[in-house]
């Protein structure tokens, strides 16, 4: 199995943002959304993953953060969404493109 690791990007009542990552460097994104029964997530991954690795991956989410964040839950749904990243965006004018600010 490969050495996957989940880097929180932020956190509200109901929701979870990870930076999903292989061997330290970052492959995709996970959101979670909470509800009483059911956590509906999406995951964003690189192209280059296999179905094998995806399936591995889902049950690292699914052992690791899943069962962790103490919700009883009936049913766990995830779509998964492979492709490149175009990039991230922002309406700041001093956005760097890589999670932080220019300068700062």
């Amino acid at each position: 199995m490969a050495d996957y690791g989940l880097e929180r990007e932020c956190r509200t009542p109901y929701s979870e943002v990870y930076t999903v990552l292989e061997e330290d460097e970052p492959i995709g994104r996970l959101d979670i959304h909470l509800t009483p029964v059911v956590i509906h997530a999406t995951l964003c991954i690189d192209e280059s993953l296999t179905q094998e690795a995806i399936q591995e991956l889902i049950s690292y989410i699914d052992d690791e953060v899943v069962d962790v964040v103490g919700v009883s839950r009936d049913e766990f749904i995830i779509h998964v969404h492979q492709g490149h990243d175009v990039g991230v965006f922002s309406n700041h004018e001093d956005f760097d493109g890589n999670g932080g600010r220019e300068g700062a």
